[in-house]
């Protein structure tokens, strides 16, 4: 953004009022919420003691790329992305970065993604606006949050955004090929660019992120502008979910798949189907012979089970089922809804050690784990342990 231009940008009155975009005028396709955000920002008074100011968006954001250059979800015109931008003190730059830093290794290691590369884009070497000092100033505080992350980085030199240095976070997919999702990006132009302030004591040390308890000093208060720190931790949604999709090949684990479980009915008993009906519904908390319609609580999970009640033999709806990746494959015939109990193939869930440790420290009485492939359980334990899984972001 080299210049704020338009009609109304600058407070541009008319006859006592701002002027405001006929209905006949062209509009444009948004590319991206910094602007936005900036004018947020800008709506009030600021003070020192307000900062940081966190802004999130995911509405749609439009690039105009080369048809050449699309490539199924991982780079297409229209996209969203999880874009944040943090308004703070030249102080509080390092925490902040630190901060992010942190909620991409949490959000990274709930998917199971990685490992993935840090790489710190520096200055360019001739196309880049602001002061040099400014530059290395904040080079050195990405630097150091990097140092602090505890994981190796690298540098890459001269490839830093014309407006400030950046920290890319680099994740490679099934073939090898490397896509940037996550970015960390310092922003010292884009505030001035719109003219935004926050009022704070001692502005002359502020502006260098000093600070200060001289009694003289602090009894000065003046205005000094904040900086901008551009983050996207996903980076575009589409990509992002290309990326999950080859990188699970199909097996989700339990709290991402849209198939988390099947009940899988043997023969032809209406008392079996009705059983496996009454499972469903009971995991659910769905109360069939309730005639008033109720709004579900808001923390009440829902869980996708599906049931197969077809005629075919029970080795092909099992085939069946394997090959759509269930999480969670149950078997019920005449014995099992006699019983209220259940047969459970565990092999689906991805870490399926790890969710037979899981349920082995549960010591429920009723339930009988012998192999992965055939455990009995009682129906009223269902919706515990698929909760357990789900918290567990198994």
């Amino acid at each position: 953004m080299f210049e704020v231009t338009g009609r109304g940008a600058a407070g541009d009155l008319e006859d006592g009022k701002r002027i405001e975009i006929g209905e006949d005028e062209k509009y444009g396709l948004k590319p991206m919420n910094c602007p936005g955000h900036c004018l947020l920002f800008k709506s009030q008074k600021r003070s020192f003691r307000d900062l940081p100011i966190r802004y999130a968006d995911f509405s749609a954001l439009h690039r105009n790329e080369i048809s050449g250059a699309l490539s199924g979800l991982t780079r297409v015109r229209r996209f969203h992305q999880d874009d944040g931008h943090i308004f703070c003190r030249p102080s509080q730059i390092g925490a902040e970065i630190e901060k992010t830093l942190q909620f991409v290794g949490l959000v990274y290691g709930t998917f199971g993604l990685g490992p993935y590369k840090l790489v710190l884009s520096t200055r360019p070497k001739d196309k880049f606006i602001g002061k040099v000092e400014d530059w290395d100033r904040a080079e050195a505080q990405l630097g150091e949050a990097l140092n602090k992350s505890g994981r190796e980085w690298g540098m890459n030199e001269g490839d830093g955004a014309f407006y400030g240095p950046k920290i890319d976070i680099i994740l490679k997919d099934s073939d090898g090929k490397e896509h940037q999702t996550a970015t960390i990006q310092l922003d010292f132009q884009l505030p001035q660019r719109f003219g935004l302030t926050y009022q704070t004591p001692a502005p002359d040390l502020e502006s260098k992120g000093l600070t200060t308890t001289d009694p003289e000093l602090l009894a000065h208060s003046g205005d000094v502008t904040p900086v901008i720190i551009h983050r996207a931790i996903l980076g575009s949604l589409e990509r992002f979910m290309a990326l999950l999709i080859e990188h699970y090949k199909g097996r989700w684990p339990f709290w991402l798949s849209p198939r988390q479980g099947i009940i899988l009915v043997v023969g032809e008993d209406k008392r079996v189907a009705d059983y496996a009906e009454k499972v469903v519904n009971t995991v659910n908390r769905l109360d069939k012979n309730d005639e008033k319609l109720r709004p579900r609580p808001l923390d009440a999970a829902n869980f996708a089970v599906d049931i197969d009640s077809s005629g075919r033999s029970i080795a092909k709806k099992l085939a069946e089922a394997k090959s759509k990746h269930y999480n969670l494959i149950f078997v019920v015939g005449v014995r099992e809804a006699t019983a209220e109990t259940l047969m459970l193939d565990l092999t689906g869930q991805p870490h399926t050690e790890k969710v037979m440790d899981m349920l082995k420290a549960l010591s429920l009485p009723d339930l009988k784990l012998e192999t992965p492939r055939a455990i009995k359980m009682q129906s009223k334990d269902l919706r515990g342990i698929m909760q357990l899984l789900c918290d567990g972001f198994l």
